[in-house]
């Protein structure tokens, strides 16, 4: 009787892979923000939209950890694993926000490469996360991880290579310090990516 009562263990993830949907399309709306720099308003609102219906998923796999006597994996990895989920989120909306707020209408092309990155980074976040349920794809998920290891290593070369141009290239003072926050954040987005693959490499290693 008790244990029909339990909540189902896939929820979890099935939140998981809710969640990471909603990154990936953040990043692809950051990434045309990026490419084009136009509508700036109408799309940080619907970066913004998103980044709420992803609170809610957090909120609801936060609330259901504390509802599930016997859960799919250790309690504090499922906690850590959508919280760092959720901060790519809210740095891909600070991105957005920023390229408002500064009023930044002609993104620069490492802008653009660094978005398009992100949207990788973020691609290959979803898929580690939808092999999670199976522990037979340990060697599929661990390959993914190494993938976004590289991806913000390649990220981090070209947001220096971005910022040592504006300080030789940009006469603007402004300006330089509006592109370098709008660098950095994109590069942090990887960042938070590789959190992302780091928790999911101890989940690997811990659970295969």
């Amino acid at each position: 009787m008790f244990g029909r009562l339990m909540p189902q263990e896939g929820r979890f993830f099935e939140l998981f892979n809710e969640h990471a949907g909603l990154i990936v399309q953040g990043s692809r709306e950051l990434a045309t923000l990026m490419a084009s720099g136009d509508d700036l308003e109408r799309r940080t609102r619907n970066v913004e939209s998103i980044e709420k219906r992803a609170d809610k998923i957090t909120r609801s796999t936060i609330e259901l950890l504390h509802k599930t006597f016997i859960t799919p994996l250790d309690r504090d990895d499922i906690h850590q694993l959508i919280s760092k989920m959720d901060d790519i989120l809210d740095l891909i909306e600070d991105s957005a926000q920023l390229m408002f707020l500064y009023d930044v209408h002609a993104p620069t092309p490492e802008a653009k490469k660094l978005a398009d990155i992100c949207v990788v980074c973020c691609e290959k976040v979803k898929s580690a996360v939808a092999l999670l349920p199976n522990m037979d794809n340990a060697a599929a998920i661990m390959a993914i991880c190494n993938d976004i290891d590289r991806l913000e290593s390649d990220a981090d070369h070209v947001m220096r290579a971005a910022i040592a141009r504006l300080f030789r290239d940009e006469p603007d003072v402004r300006e330089l310090i509006k592109l370098r926050t709008v660098y950095e954040h994109l590069e942090t987005v990887t960042d938070r990516c590789e959190d992302v693959a780091n928790i999911i490499q101890g989940i690997v290693l811990e659970n295969s």
